[in-house]
């Protein structure tokens, strides 16, 4: 059966993405309606098999200059069957961010998926500034 991927963020399911963001590395502590903010405020793509989201991934962007890859998924079940790669075509072909000139993403894991479509280290981190604000408890 094949994959369907979406930017239609009606058809989000916020409870899957919600239950594997508060488990993955990257995002334990969210709450639900941050998670829901932080959809609201980017570029979506669901991904579904038989109608059921099993992936999510979405970008934050100004369409032109800047966009930034954050909570790439697939749910476990459904990996080692190409659909990362999938989704990550389909991010990066989207017709609306064919302009933009800078991609960045942060990832302990996947490096190897994303190089497949030009993600590279970045020579000089020490250009590069964060700001990190603690959570409050």
């Amino acid at each position: 059966m094949a994959i369907e991927i979406s930017t239609d963020t009606d058809k989000l399911d916020i409870d899957v993405i919600y239950q594997f963001l508060t488990h993955s590395y990257w995002a334990k502590g969210r709450t639900k309606a941050q998670v829901q903010q932080s959809i609201e405020h980017c570029l979506n793509f669901g991904v579904y098999l038989g109608g059921q989201q099993i992936g999510f991934a979405r970008i934050l962007t100004d369409y032109t200059v800047f966009a930034y890859v954050m909570d790439v998924f697939i749910l476990e079940e459904h990996r080692k069957k190409g659909y990362s790669k999938t989704l990550i075509k389909a991010v990066v072909e989207h017709p609306d961010l064919q302009g933009v000139g800078r991609w960045m993403l942060a990832t302990k894991d996947a490096h190897g998926l994303y190089r497949q479509f030009g993600f590279e280290t970045i020579e000089d981190p020490s250009f590069w500034m964060n700001k990190l604000i603690p959570k409050q408890s």
